[in-house]
């Protein structure tokens, strides 16, 4: 069944992870994605490794599925031209340059626009399009730093983490993909397209939700706070007798009912767990007796009795654990490609669930240039052209 942007065409010149990520989820919802890299390289991240699966990368395979690989190099006058034919077929085009390249290449917004109007076109960067830092490079380290998630990620008296995935580069491609439809949408009703500029502190800042709304509030730093959570208690991770889980007690009822489930009746009686903003006045004293009660059981014990009593809990898992989950299968979250070198790899599937238009994985992420001959023929060339072109390095 066709996904329900299908019929779309989008000419991606993204590279590294926003970009690709944010194709990849159109790419799953139907649209075809034409991938544009550099001949002979490509896309950076087919050479980020180890591990790799033959020669391609695993980095590269985990966004790139549902997608066509066309190298050109646009800027010769001839590249130049087969980049200008691919966009005048296309709904989208996108890239994830630093702002000022792809306008010395010709191809900025205003130029785009005045000869597409119907084009959307798309732009993440670090610092946005406009403001005084739009020159500065943003890589997802940087923003996590930047963008205020380090200094309330880690431990208190330890310096700030980044997260364990690049979030700042995945949220800036899912905001972007959010951009792009709503904009596909105008279109449809007005017939004009419209520049999608995501920078990505922006969407860092976006991330940030209560944690700047207590600032706002207070004007007080958001200290690290470990596994707590910085308005909830008890919300946080705990040790078992063989490792470690996680129990939300979202809510003062929850909290009624998780006391005695864990042996403590006395807590939910006393007056100075009540509610939940006294056990985050008291939490020094609320916290000991609960940490000594759950490491009298195993974590799967515990997950048992919480599951009984209608507590939120889940155990600390490692990346296998997680991904041979049998839910994860049910909800079709793990799949297999082909792929046309490595064979037979799994992937994680789609995670956008519609009931008539379902997103999928159909296609293996491309080698490079594999759809090269076949889209420039559709779009015009003939084979000696194309031959002349490669000869030439333009493709």
């Amino acid at each position: 069944m066709a996904g329900p942007l299908a019929g779309f065409t989008i000419v991606d010149l993204t590279r590294v992870l926003s970009g690709p990520y944010c194709t990849m989820v159109l790419a799953d919802l139907g649209a075809r994605v034409i991938k544009v890299e550099h001949p002979g390289k490509g896309d950076d991240t087919r050479h980020w490794g180890p591990p790799f699966l033959g020669k391609e990368s695993a980095y590269f395979l985990s966004i790139n599925r549902n997608k066509e690989s066309v190298t050109v190099d646009f800027k010769p006058r001839e590249g130049r031209d087969v980049l200008e034919r691919l966009v005048a077929r296309a709904d989208v085009f996108i890239e994830n340059f630093r702002p000022g390249t792809i306008e010395r290449a010709g191809f900025g917004w205003e130029a785009m626009h005045a000869r597409f109007p119907r084009l959307v076109y798309a732009s993440i960067s670090g610092y946005g399009q406009t403001g005084p830092r739009r020159d500065e490079a943003g890589y997802d380290a940087v923003m996590q730093a930047e963008g205020g998630l380090m200094s309330v990620t880690g431990d208190p008296d330890r310096p700030g983490y980044r997260l364990g995935v690049a979030i700042t580069d995945m949220v800036s491609g899912l905001y972007c993909a959010q951009g792009i439809t709503a904009a596909l949408l105008v279109r449809e009703r007005t017939g004009q397209g419209q520049r999608v500029d995501i920078g990505m502190l922006d969407t860092t800042a976006a991330l940030l939700t209560y944690q700047a709304a207590n600032w706002f509030a207070t004007s007080r730093i958001p200290p690290r706070q470990g596994n707590r959570h910085a308005t909830i208690a008890p919300y946080e991770t705990f040790t078992t007798m063989d490792g470690d889980i996680v129990i939300a007690v979202g809510n003062d009822p929850t909290w009624q009912k998780f006391c005695p489930a864990i042996g403590l009746p006395e807590l939910a009686a006393d007056p100075r767990f009540t509610t939940n903003q006294d056990r985050m006045q008291n939490y020094q004293a609320m916290r000991p007796p609960i940490d000594a009660a759950f490491r009298t059981k195993t974590s799967a014990q515990w997950i048992a009795i919480l599951n009984a009593a209608g507590v939120a809990n889940g155990e600390v898992r490692d990346i296998g654990q997680m991904l041979t989950d049998p839910q994860l299968e049910a909800r079709e979250m793990i799949t297999t490609m082909m792929h046309p070198t490595v064979g037979a790899t799994k992937v994680i599937g789609a995670p956008i669930k519609l009931s008539d238009n379902a997103a999928a994985v159909r296609t293996p992420p491309p080698v490079l240039g594999q759809h090269t001959d076949a889209v420039l023929a559709e779009i015009g060339y003939d084979l000696a052209t194309i031959a002349e072109l490669r000869q030439k390095r333009v493709v």
